[in-house]
């Protein structure tokens, strides 16, 4: 398989090196088989022009495609308009296109028909999908599909236009022209084709867990007895406007079904405060908000990346999430797929959903990154995988909400331990917590850094020590019971880390105002990364009656040689470097 892109800059451009192409597929005897054209304009009239063009000069091959929200091409951000040209050299290699509209048939009819026309050709290997954005849930048509052979590997992505909030999105192909209520499916396979996909999110969850206790289809109606909107207005400070949609894509609800853990954001919030889902939400589902980790993606591109470079393709079609688009703000918006640009070609955009076949079932994904990776004939000698540059990545404009939503759920938990704490708990726990805060003592964090260095060669962990800044200055001006509330309010945003086992982490008081948090399985950078969410939260939190308050933090990842003494030495000198460094920031040694 071979990839040759355009980039349509006009008619006559366009048209003069479409023609200089077909010469050369003459000359060189290139089998072209399809045209994927992607548009981030939501522009009729140029997109039939360019599909008509095609049509022209090269009648019998498909043309087919759909608006984005950004073109990709070799894992970088394209034109607003793109061709891509894929030619196949094993003459057994096949591809068949469908085109559905959405008004004209029902889901179950659409399914169906796809189910038997994948009977009907026994050498479909893969089915692309390119969707408008759909008026009602996915969930039938993914299930509608279960019946499809095992080996038939299914994926694609929701079509989008440059407005990430409108609804307004259009396919299109040779055949059947432009549609804004339609469904491509693709057909792919032959003796010598092979295929495989992945899908990577690197979304956490974060907090406390949800149980839906009341949903109709697609529409979320009440978690834990309450209405979905309040979740996401009083522990994010989300407004019921018309930015509902834009503020909650990077806080998906994290939940399993299917043995695959799903992504989903809501499309709407309605006046009766539930939530409109872009697939169906079961009843009793246990779900989390979730926010992106750069250190978690970063390692999920890693691992992937070598498992797509050892399938060795010739060609990568790339289905990324719009809201990922604007989480990399900060980089490049294809900064996380720069690994797979040295593998081979690749092609795709940035969707409203994506799709993926896992186990059999077929889900749509939001805020993933889907990646199908295809090849003709046995594998040749392999590409080298790029690496990604180290180092803690901030994101600010999470930094707000996530400091209401670790207030609001450091009350909630406080609340919820109090009642469930028995007089024999309280007294097995006074051994090991610290009665001012309620955190590990001393005694109990060190225990649990001397075990974790006991585990090193199985699981990796990194420390973060902690110190309140001109903290003697708080006592000395406004009394001992002030400087409680300060250590106090600061516990509770510890405390926050260690709630429903995020991370396994231990949070624990080293003395006065020092503490410190131990993070297994963490690297160095995603440690501080964490902890500069926790230096932004106790930042923005409000002291009543004395002025804001600013913490130090040192970082260190563990080395297997490490004594306990050798590493809780090291993050004390990096918390040192912190404070005689200015203060409020954190260091990473």
């Amino acid at each position: 398989m071979k990839q040759f892109q355009f980039e349509y800059h006009g008619l006559e451009s366009f048209s003069q090196e479409l023609s200089g192409f077909k010469a050369r597929c003459s000359r060189e005897n290139i089998t072209v088989k399809m045209f994927q054209i992607y548009s981030e304009v939501l522009d009729y009239e140029k997109v039939q022009k360019v599909c008509s063009v095609i049509g022209q000069m090269f009648p019998d091959v498909i043309s087919m495609g759909c608006s984005t929200s950004g073109n990709i091409i070799d894992c970088e951000l394209s034109d607003k308009i793109t061709v891509v040209c894929t030619a196949f050299e094993f003459p057994t290699t096949k591809v068949k296109l469908f085109q559905y509209d959405l008004s004209e048939n029902r889901t179950e009819q659409i399914t169906s028909s796809i189910l038997e026309e994948a009977r009907r050709h026994p050498w479909v290997k893969a089915i692309e999908m390119f969707f408008t954005i759909p008026e009602e849930s996915t969930t039938k048509f993914c299930e509608g599909l279960k019946e499809l052979r095992p080996d038939i590997q299914v994926f694609g992505g929701v079509a989008c236009s440059d407005d990430i909030t409108s609804d307004d999105s259009f396919v299109f192909s040779g055949d059947n022209g432009i549609s804004g209520h339609s469904i491509l499916i693709l057909f792919y396979g032959g003796e010598d084709f092979y295929v495989d996909a992945i899908s990577v999110t690197g979304w956490k969850p974060l907090g406390r867990k949800f149980q839906v206790t009341k949903s109709d289809g697609s529409v979320l109606q009440e978690l834990d007895g309450i209405p979905a909107y309040e979740v996401y207005r009083k522990y994010l400070n989300i407004k019921n406007d018309e930015n509902f949609f834009y503020n909650t894509l990077e806080f998906p609800l994290f939940y399993e079904h299917n043995n695959t853990t799903i992504l989903r954001t809501p499309v709407a919030s309605n006046e009766d405060g539930s939530v409109t889902m872009t697939s169906d939400i079961e009843i009793g589902s246990v779900v989390r908000i979730s926010y992106g980790d750069p250190g978690t993606i970063l390692e999920s591109i890693r691992h992937d990346s070598r498992r797509i470079a050892e399938f060795q393709p010739d060609l990568l079609h790339i289905f990324s999430c719009a809201a990922r688009r604007t989480f990399w703000t900060l980089r490049e918006p294809t900064y996380e797929i720069y690994p797979f640009q040295k593998i081979s070609s690749s092609c795709g955009f940035f969707s409203h959903g994506e799709f993926l076949r896992t186990n059999g079932n077929l889900n749509q994904h939001n805020v993933t990154l889907v990646i199908a990776a295809m090849r003709e004939g046995k594998k040749h000698e392999s590409a080298p995988v790029a690496s990604i540059e180290e180092g803690h990545l901030s994101k600010v404009p999470l930094v707000s909400r996530l400091a209401t939503f670790i207030s609001v759920t450091s009350m909630e938990l406080e609340e919820s331990n109090k009642k469930l704490e028995s007089a024999n708990e309280k007294l097995k726990m006074a051994a090991i917590i610290d009665g001012l805060t309620g955190l590990y003592n001393r005694k109990e964090i060190q225990s649990r850094i001397s075990q974790a260095l006991l585990q090193i060669r199985e699981e990796k962990f990194s420390l973060i020590m902690l110190d309140i800044d001109n903290f003697k200055q708080v006592n000395d001006t406004y009394g001992h019971q002030q400087g409680d509330n300060v250590i106090i309010e600061l516990a509770n945003i510890l405390q926050n880390e260690q709630a429903d086992g995020m991370h396994n982490v231990s949070a624990g008081r080293w003395g006065g105002e020092e503490f410190m948090m131990l993070l297994p399985g963490m690297e160095g950078a995603s440690a501080a990364y964490t902890a500069n969410l926790i230096r932004k939260c106790f930042e923005n939190t409000e002291f009543p009656g004395i002025r804001p308050q600013t913490i130090s933090l040192g970082v260190t990842q563990a080395k297997r040689n490490d004594t306990s003494d050798s590493l809780c030495s090291r993050v004390d000198m990096a918390l040192y470097k912190a404070k005689k460094s200015g203060k409020n920031k954190v260091v990473l040694i």
